[in-house]
C-alpha cells in the first residue's frame, strides 16, 4: 500500500490523500448552493438529499479526472511532452465528460422545473476545470520546486568538482617545491626542517578538512596562510614579502576556501622573485567588506598567456554566494584582486 502511494504520489506531485477527504465533501456541499439555487435557509436535514445528488456527481468526475490525470502522465512523462500530454488530457478528458453525463443521468434524472440542463452542464465542467487545475498546478509547481532543487544541486557539485580540481591542481606542484626546499635545510637546520615539516603538515590537513565546506571563516584562512607563507618564505627567503592589516573584528566574516593562497600563488607564478626584485604581497581591507590581495607587477617572460584558472575558479564560486562580484585590477607597478567578505549571518 505504501509503495503505491509513493507512486501515485510521484506522479502527481504530492499526496492527494487529504484533498480527496476534504475536497470531495466541501465540493460537493457548495455546488447546490452556487449552481442549483440551494439554501440552508430550513436546516440541514433538508439538504442532505441534494448534497447526496452532489457527492455523487462530485465524486465520479474527481476521481475520473484523477485517474486520467495519473495515466497521461505516466504515458506522457517526459518534459518535451508536456504539449502532447495535455492536448490529450484535454480531449479525453472533454470525451469523458459527455460519457459520464449520460451515465450519471441513468441514475438521476432530476425533475426540478427550476433547474435547467444548462444549470448542470455548468456545474459540472466546473467541477472538471478546477480539479483539473488543482491537480495540473500542483503538478507544476512541484515540477518546478524540483528544477530549482536539482539546479541548486548540480551548482553545489559543481562547485566541490572544482573545489576539488584545485586542490589537485594545488598539491603536486607545492609538494614538489616544498620537498625541495625540505631537502635543502635538513643538513643545513634540522630544526628548522622540523618547523618546516610540521607548517606542511598543517597546510595539508586544512586543505582535507576544508573538503565539504563551501565557505570559511577569514579567521581560520588566514591562520591557514600563517603556515603557507611560512613554506614560501623559507622557499624564497627575503625576496618574498607579506603583510596583513586584517581587522580583528572581520575575522568572523567568511570567503571562499583556499582564494588568498590560490591569489599569492599566482603571484609567485607570474613574477619575478629575487634579491633585487623582492615580490611584495598585501592583504588589507576597504570599507569592511572589500579584502584586497594586491602585489607588485614584475612579470616574468612567458611564451603561453596565463589560463586564469584559479581567478576563474574564485570568481564561479562566489557568485553563488553574493552578487557582488570578484574584481581584478591590473595597472602598471601592481596587480590586485577584491574579494567580497560575506557576513556569516546572511551567508
Amino acid at each position: 500500500m505504501k509503495a503505491y502511494k509513493a507512486k501515485i504520489k510521484d506522479v502527481l506531485g504530492f499526496d492527494d490523500t487529504g484533498l480527496l477527504l476534504i475536497g470531495i465533501p466541501v465540493m460537493s456541499f457548495l455546488i447546490p448552493l452556487l449552481f442549483f439555487r440551494a439554501t440552508l435557509s430550513e436546516g440541514l436535514m433538508p439538504y442532505l438529499p441534494k448534497w447526496g445528488i452532489s457527492l455523487m456527481y462530485t465524486s465520479t468526475y474527481w476521481l475520473s479526472i484523477r485517474t486520467l490525470f495519473i495515466f497521461m502522465r505516466r504515458r506522457f512523462p517526459e518534459h518535451i511532452q508536456v504539449s502532447k500530454r495535455l492536448f490529450y488530457t484535454v480531449t479525453v478528458a472533454i470525451v469523458t465528460y459527455f460519457v459520464l453525463n449520460v451515465i450519471l443521468h441513468l441514475f438521476h434524472k432530476h425533475d426540478y422545473t427550476e433547474v435547467r440542463d444548462f444549470d448542470y452542464n455548468v456545474a459540472s465542467l466546473t467541477i472538471l476545470a478546477l480539479v483539473s487545475a488543482i491537480y495540473e498546478g500542483i503538478f507544476l509547481y512541484d515540477r518546478w520546486r524540483r528544477s530549482i532543487v536539482e539546479a541548486e544541486q548540480l551548482r553545489r557539485e559543481n562547485m566541490q568538482s572544482q573545489l576539488e580540481g584545485l586542490k589537485n591542481q594545488v598539491n603536486p606542484h607545492f609538494l614538489f617545491n616544498s620537498l625541495n626546499t625540505l631537502a635543502y635545510i635538513i643538513p643545513e637546520d634540522p630544526s628548522k626542517a622540523v618547523k618546516f615539516v610540521e607548517k606542511l603538515s598543517k597546510v595539508y590537513r586544512y586543505i582535507l578538512e576544508i573538503r565539504d565546506r563551501q565557505l570559511i571563516p577569514l579567521e581560520e584562512e588566514l591562520d591557514f596562510l600563517q603556515s603557507y607563507v611560512f613554506l614560501i618564505k623559507e622557499r624564497f627567503g627575503d625576496s618574498f614579502i607579506m603583510r596583513l592589516d586584517i581587522p580583528a573584528h572581520l575575522h568572523p566574516y567568511q570567503i571562499v576556501p583556499l582564494s588568498l593562497q590560490i591569489l599569492i600563488e599566482n603571484a609567485i607564478k607570474h613574477n619575478v622573485i629575487s634579491t633585487q626584485m623582492p615580490l611584495t604581497v598585501e592583504l588589507f581591507v576597504e570599507n569592511d567588506h572589500w579584502l584586497i590581495v594586491r602585489n607588485n607587477l614584475q612579470k616574468k617572460k612567458q611564451e603561453m598567456p596565463s589560463t586564469q584558472v584559479g581567478l576563474q575558479n574564485i570568481k564561479h564560486r562566489y557568485t553563488f554566494f553574493t552578487n557582488d562580484e570578484v574584481v581584478v585590477e591590473a595597472a602598471s607597478e601592481y596587480f590586485s584582486v577584491r574579494l567580497p567578505l560575506l557576513n556569516p549571518s546572511s551567508s
